[in-house]
């Protein structure tokens, strides 16, 4: 199983290009089965779940290719071609599902285009439940008649699925994208209220606007879609991952640096990027898709927060967040309001000397002087990055293990920051 080695001390220095969203992607090329023509997309970042999902898809039957890399973006990123034209089968079995929570998102999509979809209950992260029940009460309120029985989802619908009122109680990123593709084939209207904002949301609307869709309003708490009978082929570049770029911010912030990210727009930061000014970094857009970001003073300032959907503090970037904090010069606070069970890198980040002290989802902060490296276990996806970025800056070697936790979002995380003069190796 690999391993990371980290020596930390190094003050990072250079430019990161950043890949596509993979949160922003994983939707996407379910998207495809909405159509019997291709859908191409570009700028595919090269990560582990995006392999997972397009096994998936072409068990449904769905034919994926890749055509080389994007060069629509300085060939940077993969063009992925998705052809549902055959599409036949709407069964995702648990050995493929178990493995990602995204793989619900097929739900919708295959009501849509098949009338019909047997879907197990999904895996992914240990980070506490994501109950799937908005997914499956959202299409029943489109007309799906939902059954649970021995793991898996079974829902049908007779003829299409009908335009309806689908009023979120709580915001729900994977509810708001499901139900989203579902309506675009809906007969008539479909309003969803308390929808998700995020800039992911945005960019699946773009994408299946770009299909035909009729949608208005993504980006708000209201969208508004009219069903079409039938959507076509389109070319969509997805946008930059901002959680990856929001990773490799706190890089420069942590070790006192200045990198460069490559493929961003400043807006896709919204929902940390004053956390991180108070931090004491400085971000500055130099080009039409270049942020800059540095850190000018000599100490990183405290800053509380609570996590939130967007606009606010995202929970995917919560870990990271206390990596910065927790060399701050004086104390915060983090509270966590999305999952339940998003705390498991305290314990290790204490390992390596931080005073975290967590009592159910509030963490508080104190900062230290330095932190010493240690071997420390990765638990999850974005627990994984906030040690790597320990690692960075604390005295002597860290040793990561679990590393496949890190390989399902960031593309060349280790390649990427030893560019940027981080002393790093893999082991094997």
């Amino acid at each position: 199983m690999k391993k990371l080695l980290i020596r930390g001390g190094k003050k990072l220095q250079g430019s990161v290009q950043i890949a596509g969203a993979k949160n922003a992607t994983l939707p996407l090329m379910v998207a495809s089965i909405l159509t019997d023509e291709k859908l191409t997309l570009t700028n595919v970042p090269h990560v582990s779940d995006i392999s997972t999902m397009a096994n998936l898809l072409v068990n449904l039957g769905i034919e994926i290719g890749l055509d080389g890399l994007d060069p629509d973006f300085g060939n940077q990123g993969r063009a992925l071609i998705l052809n549902a034209k055959n599409i036949s089968n709407p069964v995702a079995p648990y050995d493929l599902v178990r493995k990602m929570r995204a793989s619900i998102f097929i739900l919708g999509p295959l009501l849509a285009r098949l009338g019909k979809a047997r879907v197990s209950l999904p895996g992914g992260c240990a980070i506490g439940t994501r109950p799937v029940d908005l997914h499956l009460k959202a299409m029943e309120k489109l007309g799906a008649k939902i059954e649970l029985s021995g793991g898996y989802v079974d829902a049908t619908v007779d003829g299409r699925l009908k335009g309806a009122e689908v009023n979120f109680e709580k915001v729900s990123v994977g509810a708001t994208e499901n139900t989203l593709m579902a309506a675009t084939l809906a007969e008539g209207e479909t309003v969803i209220s308390n929808a998700a904002c995020e800039p992911e949301i945005i960019d699946l609307a773009k994408c299946l606007t770009a299909m035909g869709a009729k949608i208005s309003g993504a980006g708000t708490s209201r969208i508004v879609i009219q069903g079409v009978e039938k959507l076509h082929a389109a070319r969509h570049r997805i946008i930059a991952d901002r959680i990856e770029a929001g990773t490799y911010a706190a890089a420069a912030g942590i070790t006192g640096g200045c990198i460069k990210l490559i493929g961003v727009e400043m807006w896709i930061l919204g929902g940390f990027k004053s956390e991180l000014e108070k931090a004491g970094l400085t971000l500055k857009q130099v080009s039409e898709f270049e942020v800059e970001v540095s850190r000018s003073g000599a100490v990183i300032n405290p800053v509380s927060i609570s996590t939130h959907p967007f606009p606010g503090f995202p929970t995917d970037m919560q870990a990271q967040f206390m990596a910065l904090m927790a060399v701050a010069e004086g104390s915060s606070t983090i509270e966590e309001t999305i999952f339940e069970n998003r705390f498991m890198h305290v314990m290790e980040l204490v390992r390596m000397g931080a005073n975290i002290e967590s009592h159910g989802n509030v963490a508080v902060v104190k900062g230290v002087k330095k932190l010493t490296g240690a071997e420390v276990m990765a638990t999850d996806l974005r627990a994984s990055v906030s040690l790597v970025l320990a690692g960075l800056v604390a005295e002597g070697e860290t040793v990561i293990n679990r590393l496949y936790h890190l390989e399902r979002g960031y593309e060349r995380l280790a390649e990427k920051l030893i560019a940027c003069g981080a002393d790093i190796k893999i082991l094997y």
